[in-house]
């Protein structure tokens, strides 16, 4: 193990404890645990650990990616995230592709797969890794196939330490048991809520053309088994301006609405990105001091999305004071529930003297602490681990496409991007999450047959995937203009939210094997993920 610091304007590294630094390792079976005190002011620039592993060329290896859209499933040989670093930089300045990922800071490195928090490997030597580190720096997880190794980075670059302060630099279990590993890692959390969702939202057939008209129209439409009906993006002026609900489409604010969703006995739900705002807002315009800004001294961008966003620089206490007063606000029109949504921002704009998990920490705590335990919270665009016990629910994956894998040239950009195909993925492979730590928001299904260019076989898949292995199911769909086969699906479907256990899931190329139980039966699927739909398992 390496450490790097700097103490009286020197870099220096040790493996050691010496003059300026104490290291204390301790081992307890499979846990590992690092801290560091400071004998003398200093700052942390680096930390480096290195586990052999043998691979096999049959490996799968689990990455879990930085923040909930970012692609994770079980990779095999030569598979790897879309590398950034060679996407024009006209483009980057005009799209901001890094600014949704970890590649905004963390550039991928090449023949490696780089994982946040947990990874584990499938094959001959079966091993898995979690770090309970996430309220202090992120376990950045290199991983070589040729030669064979895990290179552990503890992102802490820049904290500084006074004196006397201790700081925790790794904790993380390991285990050569994959489903040991898992249970011990999450085994050590609790869910914040049990409650399964079924709901609506406006987002996959309005966008943000809503109004209302539109709202209660679909309101009045609205299956009753919903337990929740969500008003998504839209309603605002723009984004960053909450208090600011668009007086032309909603003349009476959104109040009465939350009444009328509330007399049909459902869960009021409001859409909200709190930590970011657009360019074109009057946030933007009026107080840019709230802005985050870049190493480089301009304004730091977290997507494309709108006219352009960018975080807000919780180091302003009056931006603090803002966020906090958008939630009670909403919290005061009566919202139950609140989709947060783009909050891995925070940590392009991290607080003074802290790391990005600390930065996080402090945000999604926040949350919490101003929406109070009787409100339902979904982290969405999340950095997952600072959401545990936090959030009730979480999004596990990207958002859905309305074809199966978005536009061609959009394949060709970040790991955050819209697609039905990558998101399933998603909600596979991170299903150990789901009623350990929050439970699993998989995103929409959609059966309808208008505005959607899924075939009639990927709806399916989506919807029973979600329903299998998610615990929110959630449509922008009107289950009332199904036809006769639809409506026979949703009721199937209803039944597998409900009662149907996954058993098992195991990838074999580009299939995936899945065993559940269904009141006493054990049925089977098999997925394919290239086409997204369910086969018989042999190839063409």
């Amino acid at each position: 193990m390496e450490i790097r610091y700097i103490a009286s304007g020197a870099l220096r590294k040790t493996t050691v404890s010496d003059e300026n630094i104490d290291i204390k390792e301790e081992k307890n079976g499979g846990r590992t645990v690092v801290t560091v005190t400071a004998k003398n002011n200093l700052t942390l620039k680096s930390a480096c650990a290195d586990i052999p592993h043998i691979f096999s060329g049959n490996d799968l290896i689990f990455a879990n990616g930085y923040q909930g859209w970012t692609e994770s499933r079980e990779f095999a040989a030569g598979e790897q995230l879309r590398d950034l670093s060679k996407v024009p930089q006209f483009i980057e300045n005009r799209f901001h592709f890094k600014g949704y990922g970890s590649q905004s800071f963390r550039p991928l490195k090449k023949k490696l797969l780089t994982a946040f928090d947990y990874a584990y490997v499938k094959g001959d030597h079966p091993f898995f890794i979690g770090s309970r580190n996430f309220k202090n720096a992120y376990l950045i997880i290199d991983i070589s196939r040729n030669p064979g190794w895990f290179r552990l980075e503890s992102d802490i670059a820049e904290r500084p330490l006074a004196q006397g302060e201790e700081f925790t630099v790794y904790d993380y279990i390991v285990s050569d048991d994959i489903q040991e590993g898992i249970n011990e890692y999450f085994g050590a959390y609790k869910s914040h809520t049990e409650k399964k969702l079924f709901g609506y939202t406006s987002w996959y057939n309005h966008y943000q053309k809503i109004n209302t008209k539109v709202i209660e129209q679909a309101l009045s439409e609205a299956d009753e088994r919903f337990d929740l009906f969500q008003i998504d993006d839209g309603y605002e002026t723009y984004i960053g301006d909450w208090l600011d609900v668009d007086p032309k489409k909603f003349p009476e604010g959104l109040s009465p609405i939350v009444e009328k969703i509330h007399e049909k006995n459902m869960l009021a739900g409001i859409w909200l990105a709190p930590f970011v705002a657009e360019t074109k807002s009057r946030l933007f315009r009026e107080h840019p001091d709230w802005i985050g800004r870049s190493a480089a001294g301009g304004f730091a961008y977290s997507g494309c999305n709108w006219s352009g966003h960018c975080p807000l620089n919780l180091n302003v206490p009056e931006a603090v004071d803002y966020v906090r007063k958008v939630l009670r606000t909403y919290a005061d029109m009566g919202f139950d529930f609140f989709k947060l949504d783009f909050i891995y921002a925070v940590n392009l704009c991290p607080l003074t003297g802290k790391t990005r998990a600390e930065t996080s920490e402090f945000a999604y705590s926040l949350l919490r602490e101003e929406l109070g335990e009787d409100k339902l919270i979904l982290g969405c665009g999340a950095i997952l681990s600072n959401g545990y016990e936090k959030f009730d629910y979480a999004r596990i994956g990207p958002d859905v496409s309305l074809s199966f894998d978005d536009v061609f040239y959009m394949r060709l950009f970040h790991p955050e991007r819209i697609s039905t195909k990558k998101t399933i993925m998603n909600t596979i492979f991170r299903s150990p999450m789901d009623g350990k730590v929050f439970l699993n928001d998989p995103d929409v299904f959609l059966l309808r047959d208008k505005k959607i260019s899924l075939s009639k076989e990927q709806r399916y898949a989506l919807t029973t995937i979600n329903a299998l292995f998610g615990s929110v199911l959630m449509t922008s769909d009107d289950p009332k203009t199904y036809d006769e086969e639809q409506s026979r699906i949703l009721e199937e479907t209803l039944t597998l939210f409900k009662d149907a256990k996954v058993k098992s899931y195991e990838r074999q190329g580009k299939f995936i094997f899945i065993d559940y139980e269904l009141r006493g039966e054990v049925r089977n699927l098999i997925y394919d993920t290239e086409k997204g739909i369910f086969t018989d398992g042999t190839e063409e």
